[in-house]
């Protein structure tokens, strides 16, 4: 089993050096380059004031923060640490989002995550577009996800964008972009399948009634004659 971690934060300011906290971290678990459903999102309080360019993206102030916990409780850290597990870490720009939750781990006296773990979208999107532009929105419109429910950066809505890209730069989506999981995914397609009638190589069933499909083949038998390619195409499929 390839079981997958795809992670995003939101943060109080650009360097957890000088002191700047997160303040909203999502994760999505894929399982086989597929979306299981299961995901782990939690506000967090940072202690400290938000830079206003910052809390411009994401929209997240001080005061709708001051009653959330913070990230070293088990409500946050533990929680996280065991949703995660051992599995690889994905995210866009990954230097970021480990810079501040390994700073996190270890001022909450966690052990921080190595860098082998992580798996950077934006170095993948490098070497799959080289010389274009690699933002997560970008990458969107390149693959047409819809970006309709994005009007602010948020966590857990770039990390549902980002797993769909992640599954595009891999080699093309295999669920729906609401993250269903793979077992509701595959019977929604045998659903659809059935409901359109479709059959094993791609033929969809006549729609003709009987009457019309012999009035049609005594039409090409007297127009066309009895050998014609359209009557032998026609017996090869029969047969």
């Amino acid at each position: 089993m390839n079981r997958e971690i795809v992670l995003d934060t939101e943060t109080t300011g650009l360097d957890p050096k000088t002191g700047h906290r997160v303040i909203e971290v999502a994760a999505i678990e894929i399982v086989n380059l597929m979306p299981t459903g299961r995901y782990f999102h939690r506000y967090i309080n940072p202690e400290r004031d938000i830079d206003m360019d910052a809390e411009r993206i994401h929209g997240l102030s001080r005061a709708f923060l001051a009653d959330k916990p913070t990230f070293a409780t088990p409500e946050v850290a533990g929680a996280l640490l065991e949703f995660v597990g051992d599995a690889p870490l994905v995210a866009h720009n990954a230097g970021f989002d480990r810079a501040f939750l390994n700073n996190e781990l270890e001022l909450g006296g966690y052990p921080k995550w190595p860098d082998g773990r992580w798996i950077d979208t934006l170095a993948l999107a490098q070497k799959t577009f080289p010389g274009a532009f690699n933002s997560l929105d970008a990458l969107c419109k390149r693959y047409k996800i819809s970006l309709a429910d994005r009007e602010k950066h948020g966590a857990l809505v770039d990390t549902r964008l980002l797993a769909s890209v992640y599954l595009e730069l891999r080699g093309g989506r295999e669920a729906s972009l609401d993250l269903q999981p793979a077992q509701d995914v595959s019977s929604r397609r045998e659903q659809e399948r059935q409901s359109y009638g479709a059959r094993p190589g791609g033929r969809l069933p006549s729609r003709l009634t009987a009457a019309e499909d012999l009035a049609h083949k005594a039409f090409v038998l007297d127009s066309l004659g009895p050998n014609s390619v359209w009557e032998t195409k026609a017996g090869s499929q029969a047969s």
